[in-house]
Order: C-alpha cells, then sequence, then structure tokens
C-alpha cells in the first residue's frame, strides 16, 4: 500500500510539472496579448520620434497589438531611458535607444542613473543616419583641405554649435578635434533647430549635425557641408568626402535608433520582437520612409547590437577622459 501511495505521489508531481511547463509555453506562445508600450526619450518630431513612428504602426499588425509610441523627453533622452530601464522586463515596456542615451551621455555624466551595457537587453537596430560637419558660407574654406588648413592656422579662433552639451553631435565634433588636431570652441544648444538658426545666421561659424535636419539649408546653399559620417559618400552629397576618405575612420560614427528591452526581459521576446521588426523593415514602403529621412535600415541581430552600444560607449568614455569634458 505504501509503495503504490509514492507512485501516486509521483504521478501527480509529474503531472503537475507538465502543466506548469506547458502553461509556460502558452505563455510564451500568447506574446503580445496587450499593446506594447514604447517609450521615445526625446519630443515629438525629431528624427528618432519620426522613425520610431513609421516602424510602430506596421510592427503593431506583425505582433497582433497595438505598439504605442510614448514620447518622454528631457536630460538629453535621461529620463526617458531611466524610466523604461526601470520597467518590468515583460516585453510590453520597450525603449528607443540612441548614442545620446547609451554612450554619449553615459559617458560624460557622472553618477549616470543606468549603465547601457548591463541595465538593458539590446532587440534591434532598426536605422542609422549620416552625420555632417557644414559651415556658414562666410567662413574661408568651403571643402575639407581648405577647412582643415583654416582651422590650423587659427586655433581657438572659431566656433561650433552643438544640441548640447553630452550630445552626439558635441562628443562626436570632440573626437574629430583631438583627431584632427585642431581646436574649436563649443557653443551648446537646446536642439539642432537653435543651433542650425545661428550657424545660418553666422553668430557661429560651423556645426556637426544629423544630416536630415541640416541637408534643407545645404541645399538652399545656406551651408556647406564639408565631411560626412557615413558607410560611403552620399548620393545626397556626392562630391563630400567621408571621414574615412580623409584619414579619420574612427570619426566614421552616424547616429542610430535601435529598440531595447529593460535588464531580464526573456530571450523568446527578444527574438520575437527581433524577428518582427525585421519583417516590417523588409517592406519597400517602410524602408522608403526610414530612407526618406536620410537614414539607412540595419536590422540586426540582438547580439550584433550589443556589440555596437559596446563600441560606442567605449569610444565616447575615450573622449571625455583625452578631450578633459565636463558638463560645465
Amino acid at each position: 500500500m505504501h509503495g503504490f501511495s509514492l507512485r501516486l505521489v509521483a504521478r501527480a508531481l509529474i503531472g503537475g510539472l507538465a502543466i506548469a511547463a506547458g502553461s509556460t509555453v502558452l505563455a510564451q506562445a500568447a506574446y503580445p496579448n496587450k499593446p506594447i508600450r514604447l517609450i521615445v526619450p526625446f519630443a515629438a518630431g525629431g528624427t528618432t520620434d519620426i522613425i520610431a513612428r513609421v516602424v510602430a504602426d506596421p510592427l503593431g499588425r506583425e505582433l497582433g497589438q497595438a505598439v504605442v509610441v510614448d514620447n518622454k523627453g528631457g536630460a538629453g533622452g535621461t529620463i526617458g531611458a531611466t524610466e523604461a530601464m526601470r520597467a518590468k522586463p515583460d516585453g510590453y515596456t520597450l525603449s528607443v535607444a540612441t548614442v545620446s542615451t547609451i554612450a554619449t551621455n553615459p559617458a560624460i555624466t557622472p553618477k549616470f542613473p543606468y549603465n547601457p551595457e548591463t541595465d538593458f537587453v539590446p532587440i534591434i537596430n532598426i536605422a542609422a543616419t549620416p552625420n555632417v560637419i557644414a559651415v556658414n558660407p562666410k567662413f574661408p574654406g568651403h571643402d575639407y583641405k581648405g577647412f582643415v588648413d583654416e582651422l590650423k592656422k587659427n586655433p581657438g579662433k572659431y566656433s561650433y554649435a552643438s544640441t548640447g552639451t553630452g550630445s552626439i553631435t558635441h562628443m562626436l565634433m570632440e573626437l574629430y578635434k583631438s583627431m584632427a588636431g585642431v581646436q574649436m570652441t563649443h557653443v551648446p544648444y537646446r536642439g539642432a533647430g537653435p543651433a542650425l538658426n545661428d550657424v545660418v545666421a553666422g553668430q557661429v561659424n560651423m556645426n556637426l549635425d544629423n544630416l536630415p535636419s541640416s541637408l534643407p539649408f545645404i541645399k538652399e546653399g545656406r551651408l556647406i557641408p564639408i565631411v560626412v559620417a557615413a558607410p560611403q559618400r552620399l548620393a545626397v552629397l556626392p562630391n563630400v568626402p567621408t571621414f574615412k576618405e580623409v584619414g579619420l575612420e574612427p570619426v566614421n560614427r552616424m547616429a542610430f535608433y535601435g529598440i531595447l528591452g529593460p535588464k531580464g526581459t526573456p530571450k523568446e521576446v527578444v527574438d520575437r520582437i527581433n524577428s518582427a521588426v525585421k519583417k516590417v523593415l523588409a517592406d519597400p514602403a517602410v524602408k522608403k520612409r526610414i530612407e526618406d529621412t536620410g537614414s539607412i535600415v540595419i536590422a540586426n541581430t540582438p547580439e550584433q547590437f550589443g556589440e555596437q552600444i559596446k563600441s560606442e560607449f567605449a569610444t565616447y568614455k575615450e573622449v571625455v577622459k583625452k578631450q578633459n569634458l565636463t558638463l560645465d
């Protein structure tokens, strides 16, 4: 009788484990079963927001649940990214990552609220945008050689505008300065709009900016493009060399827009989202809308995106150290 009871207990335990395992599989297979929040850590209207919205609607259709864009701007993207980091890691709160949120701001800010390498799970890099150094037409050099010669003849005479201290436009220009051996004064602004306005007006001599916001002024001849950060020369600027072409390949870094989950997001969820985003980005209409912003579709693996994050963070930590940069 005693042995019979043990067999009954064993069967009950095995059955219970099987039911539990089945429930786990069903739970994973059911993802998502409610709307997904996609935090954009910047205000509406910028390139980050535009790309997030281009992807969100078709991604919702692919996943079978709405993907709702939630703009949480402030502190160079830090406020929104911090909120995303603290979210429950169940795949229902994701965030858009940029170089500012996962590299430049953490690199320059003491006691930053999160570690970009350990507090998030990389899912996919959606797209990347070239950057461009452009000068006011009154600047003496209108090609790369003339530009560098003028800066070297007059160290410290000229100024450049950025979208804010710790932004990619600030830190990438500092990387350029350190490698090219030139000196310029940094003038930070609260966003691309006011920075561009003062460069066009001649209040500041030049800027380094994401291509989409500068391109209209370049096309109108109100800014002169000098050099671009891009994999190869751009069709819209065929006569402008890349940083790689002028011997400064480490500066050939683009802005990018990827998707992260909070630390602990299950691999099954990560893979599901990665696969769905890739299908969305393969749609010619979606691809064209992204490319119309001046961006290039990336669509890589979680592992590849993770390596990009590590590389960007390490690069800008070195820039901060070498250039002795602070937030003051």
